[in-house]
């Protein structure tokens, strides 16, 4: 089956707010092709490089190369996935897509984004965690001779301010300043974990496409990764049953450093009406 216009949609989550999680349920619909991580987006960036900085681009007539530029994308779009699946429905994963939105929207009209969010704190408890338990490995975020990343509140500085985590949240911040978080459709994980059969049916009305009865108690594992790649912070492994777990961020980071991150993300915490 050749996939036309719309049929492809897009996931642009927060680290650690499960968005692995939401590709393998909704890859139970055996409609949906769901990928891991993809690098789809990269393609077509490195294009649209070559594309501002090629001399025989710039020769030629400009509106006439960027409608050939952009159907290129497009094409380029679909024919990658036409050549990996027939399914009817494409779900991609990356971060990138949200805060690129106007960039997708020129070449694929009206695109639908599912964005995974989460409570910041319990991302960085998440982060913290994952950190402990990987001793056995160099993170690259500690140094004793200079006393850099020595502590839990100067790890959350450095996250805040790099990959994955700063990045993600400053792309969120601003989606909402030029108004793209008008034109997705958020999914808090708490209310995923707690309330799975509601939220889908959100999901599914705003892609458009008819509900599926999901086994929440059963989530086969159908996205692989190479975890070894993002390092200790790339666990893609998923939980086989859907349960909710409440917040344990004060025990893993401290009440004080949970405070900071509540007040230096305040605008997290009013756009999207967490405690």
């Amino acid at each position: 089956m050749q996939l036309t216009m719309n049929k492809i949609f897009f996931q642009s989550s927060l680290p650690r707010s499960g968005s692995t999680l939401l590709q393998n349920i909704m890859g139970q619909n055996p409609k949906f092709y769901v990928t891991p991580t993809s690098g789809v987006l990269e393609l077509v960036f490195a294009a649209r490089k070559n594309y501002t900085d090629s001399l025989e681009f710039q020769a030629q007539d400009a509106e006439l190369m960027r409608n050939a530029f952009l159907g290129f994308c497009r094409q380029g779009l679909e024919g990658y996935y036409n050549s990996i699946t027939d399914k009817e429905y494409v779900l991609d994963k990356s971060r990138g897509w949200g805060i690129h939105y106007n960039f997708l929207n020129a070449f694929y009209p009206d695109p639908k984004i599912l964005v995974m969010i989460r409570d910041p704190r319990d991302i960085l408890a998440s982060m913290e965690k994952k950190f402990r338990q990987n001793q056995d490995k160099d993170s690259g975020l500690v140094d004793h001779a200079n006393m850099q990343g020595t502590t839990t509140e100067k790890r959350i500085d450095i996250w805040a301010s790099s990959q994955p985590f700063g990045m993600a949240m400053e792309r969120l911040y601003q989606m909402i300043k030029e108004g793209i978080d008008k034109k997705v459709h958020f999914i808090k994980y708490e209310n995923l974990t707690l309330k799975p059969e509601r939220e889908l049916s959100k999901i599914y009305d705003f892609l458009g496409v008819e509900p599926y009865e999901h086994d929440f108690d059963n989530i086969e594992q159908v996205t692989q990764e190479d975890d070894s790649v993002y390092g200790i912070y790339g666990d893609h492994k998923i939980q086989n049953k859907l349960s909710f777990k409440p917040s344990n961020a004060d025990e893993i980071l401290g009440s004080n450093a949970a405070e900071w991150v509540r007040n230096n993300y305040a605008w997290f915490y009013e756009r999207f009406l967490y405690v």
